[in-house]
């Protein structure tokens, strides 16, 4: 691919996008990076030599339609996502992982974005009985169905990383990663990100679904 892409990032204050981060700003094919993001931005998470590449936009995603001109870019990579217990109730989980991921999706497509990556999970499946794997699934589904030259869908296991809240359960899950079968094993959240930036340089055309083995 040509240098000097552009790409846009959402979610860059997460466990992944924050590891997307420091890989695109890293990234010398990639000449501007726009981040979209609900919370501030903290200054460590961007050193002074990449700051010129950079455009940081704190934004209400419930507004998303309000930011098209943003969305003049090459590639866009999608990191949103967030709990039950952290949101609160399903409706708000659906919003951010289904309606704020899809509008940032079509909104894409509305500016020319020729390739968007996102990040689901392990297990998505719109047909499910459980509820995050089925929103995980339709969220993939609406994506795919959209006119994108490329479309890359990453489906990790659960993150591993250095988290600002505590969940013991994650911890539990990775004192006893060893027991588990390799699909499900715990996976750190610089491989998801190594791996979307790897595809996002590889720029392959059609769908290409990523499962967390092969992170």
């Amino acid at each position: 691919m040509p240098t000097g892409r552009s790409v846009l990032l959402a979610g860059a204050t997460g466990l992944v996008g924050r590891e997307c981060l420091r890989l695109l700003l890293e990234a010398p094919d990639v000449a501007r990076l726009v981040v979209l993001t609900r919370r501030a931005l903290p200054s460590r998470f961007v050193p002074d030599r990449f700051k010129a590449k950079l455009e940081v936009y704190e934004i209400d995603f419930s507004r998303l339609d309000q930011h098209l001109p943003l969305f003049n870019v090459d590639q866009i990579v999608c990191t949103l996502g967030t709990t039950l217990k952290q949101a609160g109730s399903r409706e708000r989980f659906r919003t951010v992982d289904f309606d704020y991921v899809q509008t940032l999706a079509r909104m894409g497509v509305k500016r020319g974005v020729h390739h968007f990556l996102l990040v689901s999970s392990l297990g998505a499946n719109q047909k499910s009985r459980i509820f995050y794997n089925r929103v995980k699934g339709e969220i993939e589904q609406a994506v795919r169905a959209l006119p994108y030259r490329s479309v890359t869908i990453l489906r990790p296991s659960l993150l591993l990383g250095e988290r600002t809240e505590v969940r013991p359960g994650e911890r539990i899950a990775s004192f006893f990663a060893f027991l588990t079968p390799r699909k499900y094993k715990p996976v750190p959240a610089r491989l998801v990100a190594a791996a979307i930036v790897r595809a996002a340089r590889e720029d392959a055309q059609g769908v290409r679904i990523i499962e967390s083995e092969a992170m």
